[in-house]
């Protein structure tokens, strides 16, 4: 019998006779071959593997039918995706105007969040961040055309907040309460950035992590922030209030712990318009809630006190906090390895701030770890684990990584754990590093780091592009094709490639880049879009982007 399913998978003999033979056949595997592993991994986690819209959940007696995703590719236009999927069901239409990163940023991969819209599960179209608003616009209209309404108003159900232990999303780990025990800024004074080292103590907890993974916070929002909300409600900090699971609280607790004081959704305009009684007020709710400017403003350029303050008018406390969407998490890739650091977590976070119709704007978490906690603080977190997103199972295994500004931070746990492997007398590949921010003088993050890695061999090579600190902006992009022959030796070699860092330009110009590398130092008839496909198919292709 040819041995693809292993003796402890949890089937009986018979099972996995049936399922050996399956495979084999559907794999076109020879008689007496033996499946390469790579192969089995491609096999396990593809679609095929999964049950379609129409079939139930549970044990089948016959394998699942194949799917092919062909609009799951991030460098693909979004139009083109929607075009991809025209045809398809629901849910695979939805599915088609995602981002397409499996970032799990909405508590979902791309795939699972686009079922839970479809179904009803779900109600918020707006999770996906990477997408950002033509992806929520995308889905609004798909899901508009597939339940036609007679109001010219997009129709949102109104569901109660979450409370805050239940925000994380429908596939979160259980939740751990750690310490904080420091913060550090990273770049130097007279820098324009503040990018903040954050260490997590959780020598105290059950949590446990491997490099690659990523760390959910649940943050808080600002003070400052929910006192002008409350006021701008005609309330008082300290009304009662009553969260989905009964708790009383009071409402700024509420405000501060459970609800999102950023997004305006479709419930909160809804509720609006049956309080607001100006036409001009109408007006604007209107072009809001159906995606449309009004006196050049979007709602992704406003917040809730923005709105709240715009309409004027009486609004129910109780039916406004309903209407709000839930505080989520936010995920940062870890920037320690549990070998080095044991009991611990890094973060590497950019504080996101900006200055917005004459009031500051505040990344929720990012300023929460930032300025408004200190050492001995609590925070609730989770592990949101990446199945591939790590360093190679063979640790001579060359690595590229390329992380500018806070995408370092996975890189140094990829750094920490090959260390700790060589300090075991493991022999180790080399690795080579693509780091860049605006300026070498205030933004070079770690730099003691990465040139003590460097001096002991456990970076092999460095380069480094600072965007500002010349007339023509220099990114990791133009480092790549500047070193592009290299670069394509180290693939050929059998080399990972890993990028972390922003979704919508960088890791684009950085896939752009590696397509353009491989024109330029492979025979003609070498295809860079097959070339790097074959990549990905291999699991040589690696990104965590947001």
């Amino acid at each position: 019998m040819i041995e693809i399913i292993p003796e402890s998978a949890p089937f009986n003999e018979e099972q996995r006779a049936w399922l050996n033979g399956f495979l084999a056949g559907w794999l076109a595997v020879p008689s007496g071959d033996q499946l390469p592993v790579n192969r089995i991994a491609t096999f396990l986690d593809s679609p095929a593997t999964t049950a379609s819209d129409d079939q139930p959940s549970g044990p089948s007696t016959a394998p699942a039918e194949h799917e092919e995703f062909p609009w799951h590719d991030p460098t693909l236009p979004l139009e083109e995706r929607l075009r991809l999927a025209t045809d398809r069901p629901l849910s695979r239409r939805l599915m088609s105007a995602m981002a397409q990163l499996n970032c799990g940023a909405c508590g979902y991969l791309c795939k699972t969040y686009s079922e839970a819209l479809a179904n009803g599960n779900e109600a918020n179209p707006s999770l996906c961040s990477p997408g950002g608003r033509e992806t929520a616009k995308a889905i609004k209209r798909i899901l508009k055309d597939e339940q036609p309404t007679t109001s010219d108003v997009y129709q949102a159900s109104i569901k109660p907040i979450a409370t805050t232990d239940s925000a994380a999303g429908p596939n979160t780990p259980p939740l751990h309460v750690a310490t904080l025990k420091s913060t550090c800024r990273l770049n130097a004074p007279g820098s324009d950035k503040h990018t903040t080292h954050v260490v997590i103590d959780v020598a105290h907890t059950s949590l446990t992590y491997r490099v690659g993974d990523s760390l959910g916070v649940l943050p808080s929002n600002c003070p400052e922030l929910v006192a002008n909300l409350v006021s701008a409600l005609g309330s008082h900090a300290d009304a009662p209030m009553v969260r989905r699971d009964g708790a009383p609280a009071t409402l700024a607790d509420v405000l501060k712990n459970d609800c999102d004081l950023h997004e305006i959704t479709d419930a909160l305009i809804q509720l609006l318009l049956e309080q607001t009684i100006t036409e001009e007020g109408r007006n604007g709710l209107k072009a809001f809630a159906n995606d449309e400017s009004h006196e050049g403003l979007h709602r992704e350029d406003m917040d809730v006190l923005d709105i709240l303050t715009a309409c004027a008018c009486y609004v129910p406390v109780d039916r406004f906090v309903t209407a709000l969407a839930a505080l989520r998490p936010r995920l940062y890739s870890i920037s320690s390895s549990p070998a080095a650091h044991p009991h611990e977590v890094h973060l590497t976070v950019g504080r996101v701030t900006n200055q917005l119709r004459g009031r500051e704007r505040k990344g929720v978490a990012s300023t929460m770890l930032a300025d408004r906690v200190v050492c001995g603080d609590q925070l609730r977190i989770f592990v949101h684990a990446s199945n591939t997103f790590t360093v190679p199972a063979d640790a001579q295994t060359p690595m590229i990584m390329i992380g500018p500004g806070t995408g370092i931070a996975p890189f140094r746990a990829f750094l920490q754990e090959r260390e700790i492997v060589a300090r075991s007398g493991i022999s180790i590949g080399p690795s080579w590093l693509f780091f860049g921010d605006r300026s070498e003088e205030y933004d070079y993050l770690y730099r003691d780091e990465l040139e003590g890695l460097l001096d002991r061999g456990v970076l092999t090579r460095l380069d480094t592009a600072f965007s500002r600190d010349q007339p023509q902006k220099i990114y990791v992009q133009h480092r790549m094709l500047e070193h592009g022959g290299q670069l394509m030796e180290w693939l050929r070699h059998g080399a990972y490639l890993y990028v972390c860092g922003d979704a919508r330009r960088m890791a684009l110009d950085v896939d752009q880049a590696l397509h353009d590398i491989v024109d330029q130092h492979t025979p003609s008839d070498v295809k860079a879009a097959s070339f790097v496909a074959e990549l990905k198919r291999q699991g040589r292709y690696l990104r965590d982007v947001y």
